[in-house]
């Protein structure tokens, strides 16, 4: 019986693809040079002769090829100030020298208020990015920090991380912050690492292949769908079957 089954098993396995292909559209109507595209990560260190060696470990291999890197776009210097009545606000340290515009600030990102951050000392800001990625098979992204990375300035606070089903809910990520060190300047710099992206499929071995995908009329459709639901209900997790329900067979196209 024990056996039966794992032959059962050994066939399924077989079956399935030993790639998923998981593709990303940036939805940037303005500036989208600015964008990096998301590439895989690769370790910076030399080749080393040991056989032994941590370059050589076919787990730290699997698991770092399984990290795939988004760049920040930004150069950007925020510390942390109070209005005259108390209120946190945001200052942009470089001022007349900083490479973003002050009129355009609003537009990249915003601070939550603070009946909505998680601990009463801890600003919340929110970055929007245009990135989105989708596929045709069952796989779930996740958002983390970039902690594969040593960056020269530490930042001075945590990434909130995320996780949802791109299958069914293609939707641009954002970037949101939380500032545990008040007293330290949250310093950005475009192109260090910002974030990763993850992927789980049905099967663990299963490696991931993203390449940049046509924005077609399906795909376009179905994202003006589930975009900004979270404006209108807590529950988004709950619209993920009613949303399966209306899926057109296939939105993954390989863009030319």
């Amino acid at each position: 019986m024990m056996l039966n089954k794992l032959y059962a098993r050994r066939d399924r396995v077989a079956k399935m693809r030993r790639t998923v292909d998981v593709g990303w559209v940036m939805k940037a109507p303005k500036a989208g040079v600015v964008w990096y595209e998301p590439e895989p990560f690769r370790q910076n260190v030399p080749e080393s002769p040991d056989a032994k060696s941590v370059q050589k470990c076919p787990g730290a291999i699997d698991f770092d090829s399984r990290h795939f890197v988004v760049k920040c776009p930004y150069d950007l210097h925020l510390r942390l100030t109070r209005s005259p009545d108390g209120k946190p606000q945001l200052l942009n340290v470089q001022g007349a020298n900083s490479a973003i515009r002050s009129s355009v600030m609003s537009q990249i990102m915003l601070m939550h208020p603070q009946s909505e951050w998680r601990h009463p000392d801890r600003p919340l800001l929110q970055f929007v990015t245009p990135y989105v990625f989708i596929s045709d098979e069952p796989v779930w992204i996740n958002q983390l920090p970039p902690y594969l990375d040593y960056l020269k300035t530490p930042r001075p606070g945590l990434m909130i991380s995320g996780r949802f089903p791109i299958h069914i809910w293609p939707r641009p990520f954002m970037w949101a912050f939380e500032w545990h060190d008040t007293t330290q300047d949250l310093i950005l710099r475009r192109g260090e690492p910002w974030f990763y992206v993850r992927f789980e499929t049905q099967d663990p071995t299963q490696n991931v292949r993203i390449f940049e995908a046509e924005r077609t009329k399906e795909l376009e459709d179905y994202m003006q769908s589930v975009l900004d639901v979270s404006n209108y209900t807590n529950r988004t997790y709950s619209l993920f079957r009613q949303a399966e329900n209306r899926r057109p067979e296939r939105l993954l196209v390989k863009k030319s």
